[in-house]
């Protein structure tokens, strides 16, 4: 999953702490969403989007595996 954390943190001036502290979940987890090294539950990327106002898919993007967009049934 992709996302834009980085990108809406400095345009709001926050650190991954500031973020992190306002969502409820430590810096860690904030640099590993953002490194694309964990994908947060659903409630987190609801909960971050609502801190930036901003809906959901402005932030969080889902690309699939190129196994599955070749795949003319979709992913199984």
């Amino acid at each position: 999953m992709k996302n834009k954390i980085k990108v809406f943190r400095a345009m709001n001036d926050l650190t991954q702490e500031d973020l992190a502290e306002e969502v409820g979940v430590t810096r860690q987890t904030i640099l590993a969403i953002e490194k694309g090294k964990y994908d947060p539950s659903l409630e987190l990327a609801f909960k971050i989007a609502y801190r930036f106002g901003v809906h959901i898919e402005e932030i969080f993007s889902y690309e699939a595996p190129l196994a599955d967009q070749n795949d003319p049934d979709g992913p199984r």
